[in-house]
């Protein structure tokens, strides 16, 4: 009799779910739109994600076998067995820059009380924030990605780091005066300054989701992910500013959205932002390397 291992129960049936939901005809991805190096999903990313896992591996094992001269179709199980365990070494995604759900129930309702200078912005009535994200998701961002930053790390369990990323945002109101980024960064505290106050906004900014964060404080945070990055994956994606700050530094992305407005949102601003990108945004510098002395 082998030793019962919750975590590995846990993860079969995690997994055991989503097949019985694909069985049942019922669509994990609901709609997919591919954007010059943009994909934008339609889905829960709780659902999602795993799909996307499976299917880079697959890839990535195809092409380790054809780098090595062995074409996927004339390889035998045990060599195809062996690729797909030197594919799963691999992150899935180099970095993942998001901000989820924190729990603290923001709301349309909420947000109608603030109105003390100008009527509120209508940003609809979705239940997305009733809850904190799924520590499943957290922890699936942890083990399939080189490099994490996650907004509102305050509030999930995640172990201690060097490098918090803070946005003060020079606020006044019911709203914190800053936001922490929680990052793997091998770096000390950075903090930036960009007004979000309401109606007042550092470059006036047009504002597309309740909890939106400035364009700007999303390029400085990609900018601080090593030069190595190519590929970041926000699977609480919004309104696609984490996207569009992709775009506008070169970078690959794969967003991810359960609400369909806010997903028709994101298409429509990286459909713009693709079509007239930043030619000012200078390419980082290479990361500092040891050199070896013998």
């Amino acid at each position: 009799m082998t030793d019962y291992d919750p975590q590995k129960d846990a993860h079969d049936s995690y997994y055991a779910a989503i097949e019985a939901k694909r069985g049942r005809g019922d669509a994990v991805i609901r709609r997919e739109v591919q954007i010059g190096d943009c994909r934008l999903i339609l889905g829960d990313c709780l659902e999602v994600l795993p799909l996307l896992e499976r299917e880079a591996r697959f890839a990535r094992a195809i092409a380790l076998s054809k780098a090595a001269g062995e074409p996927w179709a004339g390889s035998g199980s045990n060599r195809r067995c062996e690729w797909i365990r030197k594919a799963m070494a691999i992150p899935v995604f180099d970095a993942v820059v998001t901000d989820p759900p924190y729990g603290i129930g923001e709301s349309a309702a909420k947000n109608n009380r603030r109105g003390l200078l100008a009527k509120p912005k209508d940003y609809g009535s979705d239940d997305w924030d009733q809850a904190p994200a799924d520590p499943k998701v957290i922890a699936w961002m942890r083990e399939n990605s080189d490099w994490q930053i996650i907004f509102g790390g305050n509030y999930f369990d995640l172990p201690p780091t060097s490098c918090w990323l803070v946005w003060d945002k020079k606020v006044n109101g019911d709203f914190a005066d800053c936001e922490l980024a929680w990052t793997n960064l091998k770096k000390a505290v950075r903090r930036i300054e960009w007004m979000w106050n309401g109606m007042l906004r550092k470059g006036n900014e047009e504002r597309f989701h309740l909890t939106q964060k400035p364009l700007g404080v999303m390029e400085w945070c990609l900018g601080h992910l090593p030069a190595s990055v190519g590929i970041v994956c926000d699977p609480y994606a919004g309104s696609g500013t984490t996207g569009v700050a992709c775009v506008k530094r070169g970078l690959q992305f794969i967003g991810i959205e359960r609400e369909t407005h806010h997903f028709e949102t994101m298409v429509k601003r990286i459909s713009a932002a693709t079509e007239a990108p930043d030619m000012f945004i200078e390419p980082r510098a290479p990361e500092p390397k040891q050199e070896a002395l013998l």
